[in-house]
């Protein structure tokens, strides 16, 4: 393979639209120091940002892994080190005729952002990167169910966070959305205030609850009315995490990665979705990004059942057929810090 088609074939793996850092920036959250998590990555050519992720991590058994992720997929990374802030890896590039070629790179992290470049067959690309911030796990839409007398009252409480991380909720019921303010989570504790008025009558009410990784709300509302208690579970919860997709093709099998975030947006490879959505246990999304002048589609549909994901991905070239597992992981977790 000549040069410059090697080279194109090298930014061309790691192409992502503009929209996925936008995607992540609207996923605030403490950062983690050091290497592990996923890494927003830049380079240039011909004056066109190209942006991928490079994620690293462990998997379920709590074996440490290291990937480039792109819309052409997941390929893993050899010969990792990270030493006194200097990160060394080598990438393994299959080309269209069954050969490889490998580009080594080598960069600095310091003050959570990370610079360096690939060198190899194809020259150096330069490349600079952030840590790509996490979305808060309280985020997300809860059906909230509350008791009065021998009526049981559900209603949803949708929760997001802003660029700068502030949350923000809105309280949805049969008889319309009310106020929620000063909403705050803090080491598995969430606080909001809730306004209601009817017939011209305003009544306030405090909330205060614990939140479990289990995926459960359990609080109470008090007012000068007394006190009510509230059970609280997130709606798409079965679909929310890390999902390690194998889609079929001609040139065999290849590997991608879907990751749903709390308020069920994600990231398909590295671009950005604006919303997963499970009817039962069908799923469904849609990616759409552009290529110079080009826009390029792709549809999802699927299920969902014990962990795993099955489905086709239709594009104006065909349908392939999409096999997915969650990524549970067995080993412990660090205690909560957001």
């Amino acid at each position: 393979m000549a040069r410059s088609s090697l080279k194109l074939l090298v930014f061309a793996a790691l192409i992502c639209v503009t929209t996925a850092s936008q995607l992540l920036a609207q996923a605030p959250g403490r950062q983690a120091r050091g290497l592990f998590g996923d890494w927003l990555i830049k380079s240039d050519f011909n004056g066109r940002q190209m942006e991928s992720i490079l994620s690293f991590g462990r998997d379920a058994d709590g074996n440490q892994t290291a990937a480039l992720i792109s819309l052409f997929g997941v390929n893993e990374l050899q010969d990792v080190s990270y030493t006194d802030g200097t990160l060394k890896f080598a990438w393994v590039i299959p080309t269209q005729q069954g050969e490889t070629r490998t580009s080594q790179f080598t960069g600095t992290i310091a003050e959570g952002a990370l610079t360096g470049a690939f060198s190899g067959e194809m020259g150096e690309i330069k490349v600079t990167g952030e840590r790509a911030p996490r979305m808060p796990m309280i985020c997300g839409d809860w059906l909230m169910k509350s008791t009065m007398g021998e009526r049981e009252i559900t209603s949803t409480l949708e929760i997001r966070a802003d660029e700068e991380g502030a949350l923000k909720g809105v309280w949805k019921s049969r008889r319309g959305e009310s106020e929620v303010t000063d909403l705050n989570y803090e080491r598995g504790t969430l606080t909001f205030k809730r306004s209601v008025t009817f017939q011209e009558n305003t009544w306030e009410s405090t909330f205060e609850g614990t939140f479990n990784r289990e995926g459960t709300i359990t609080g109470a509302f008090k007012s000068d009315r007394g006190e009510i208690a509230v059970e609280g579970t997130r709606i798409g919860a079965d679909l929310i995490g890390t999902w390690n997709l194998e889609i079929a093709s001609e040139m065999g099998a290849r590997k991608q990665r879907l990751r749903v975030n709390p308020d069920l947006s994600a990231l398909y490879g590295s671009l950005p979705v604006e919303k997963v959505t499970l009817e039962e246990n069908a799923v469904s999304f849609k990616v759409v990004t552009t290529f110079g002048e080009n826009s390029f589609e792709m549809d999802f549909a699927g299920t969902i059942a014990d962990g795993k994901l099955t489905g086709e991905l239709t594009t104006t070239r065909g349908t392939q057929k999409v096999t997915g597992e969650k990524v549970v992981r067995n080993f412990p977790r660090r205690p909560a810090q957001q």
